[in-house]
């Protein structure tokens, strides 16, 4: 849309400023060199004749075109009872580049106190996915339900070829991930998956780095995810209710946190899956967590790279930072914003702040509207369905590792 956009507006100022001049006015014939675009053949301009009856065609065009790109994306809630709505809903009223269409839940009394709480009208509300879609056909769905429900959703809004962005992680299965990636071919709809630290301005950076091959090859990574666990930061009963099931969640702190260091590694790995996962997981507060493990580690091997998550409910505060060491350097995130790096030849660390992102890829609201409005191809992306395919995989494996005592080997994803 960019490149259309571009080249209709740069055409029509051109066709504005013959006919401006006097030459333009009187039809005599102008001296061009052509206009080369990315992605297109040389053209050539018709005659300043045929270019004046064009212009209203093309003017036409430009303004349809810069309309759609500013369109905001009609998006429709899925689901109230994972916490990270509350955040969505504060921020809405900010962003210019999402409308909120209609909200989906069955619990009556769930819908009132978000109703009240956001000062939200009665009429955004449905009970059923299937009667809001068939009367308001969305742009797209945020599903905001337990982990084990977003297959259901996903699947319900793609054969409306509707696509979908969910919170993390992508399914509590394989085969609940296989299923989702067979809805989202056959109807071509976008699944996304929304971490909380994609948008961290920090881990861009880091990975970036890596990418780019200044931190040389990278032989080591160290995640650290979580908090001192829901119950203790006071989580709403009803997402506390899943967040503790091992059905609802797939798993307690592995799964809840694990999720972020999977899908980190999985793009610094260029999408490769591991060559096998081993984790070990306990329960260090028994009372509080009993169905789930609220502590584990997670070791990934690669070919020529060791990656280290370390995802708990037992943390004295609120962490997600990631160590990544290279031949040639090591670079630390520090919070959302600052990196800490240090390469060969270096005595000291050096602590700065993170480049911004771009503003496609400022929020989940700005990357979502950007992918919808084909500005921006998802593939292989920390939210793509790709990456998030091999998170679950690893995430499943981890599970299987714990609770077997052996190392999981990895097979790669049918297709």
């Amino acid at each position: 849309m960019r490149l259309r956009l571009g080249l209709l507006l740069r055409l029509s100022l051109h066709l504005l400023f013959l006919l401006s001049s006097p030459k333009g006015i009187c039809g005599c014939t102008h001296s061009l060199r052509p206009l080369t675009y990315p992605s297109l053949t040389p053209m050539r301009y018709p005659s300043p004749t045929n270019m004046r009856r064009l212009l209203p065609s093309l003017l036409f065009l430009a303004a349809t075109a810069a309309q759609a790109q500013q369109t905001p994306i009609r998006v429709a809630i899925v689901g109230l009872t994972h916490n990270h709505v509350a955040g969505f809903l504060s921020a809405l009223p900010k962003n210019q580049n999402a409308k909120l269409v209609a909200i989906v839940e069955s619990d009556t009394a769930l819908t009132q106190r978000y109703a009240t709480r956001f000062h939200l009208d009665p009429s955004l509300f449905y009970k059923d996915e299937e009667q809001m879609i068939d009367k308001l056909h969305p742009d797209a769905v945020l599903v905001y339900t337990s982990i084990l429900n977003h297959r259901k959703a996903i699947e319900i809004a793609a054969k409306h070829n509707i696509s979908s962005m969910v919170e993390k992680p992508l399914a509590t299965t394989v085969e609940d991930a296989l299923a989702i990636r067979t809805a989202a071919r056959t109807h071509h709809v976008q699944v996304l998956t929304n971490y909380e630290t994609t948008w961290y301005s920090s881990n861009m950076e880091a990975l970036n780095e890596a990418a780019s091959g200044k931190l040389g090859e990278v032989r080591k990574v160290i995640v650290r995810d979580g908090h001192e666990g829901p119950k203790e930061i006071g989580v709403t009963p009803e997402f506390l209710d899943w967040l503790t099931d091992p059905v609802q969640n797939g798993a307690g702190a592995m799964f809840d946190f694990g999720c972020y260091g999977a899908d980190m590694v999985t793009q610094m790995m260029n999408g490769q899956a591991p060559i096998s996962v081993t984790a070990v997981a306990q329960t260090d507060k028994p009372a509080t967590y009993p169905k789930v493990e609220d502590d584990a580690t997670i070791v990934l091997r690669y070919p020529h790279t060791q990656a280290v998550l370390l995802p708990s409910w037992t943390w004295s505060f609120s962490v997600k930072n990631m160590e990544v060491y290279g031949v040639n350097g090591t670079i630390f995130t520090v919070a959302a914003d600052h990196i800490r790096a240090r390469y060969k030849g270096d005595k000291v660390e050096t602590e700065s702040a993170a480049p911004p992102l771009a503003p496609e890829h400022a929020t989940s609201l700005d990357y979502l509207a950007a992918v919808l409005h084909h500005q921006i191809d998802p593939k292989g992306d920390l939210s793509s369905l790709e990456t998030n395919m091999i998170v679950v995989q690893i995430l499943d494996a981890a599970r299987r590792s714990a609770k077997t005592g052996q190392t999981i080997p990895l097979k790669p994803l049918p297709n």
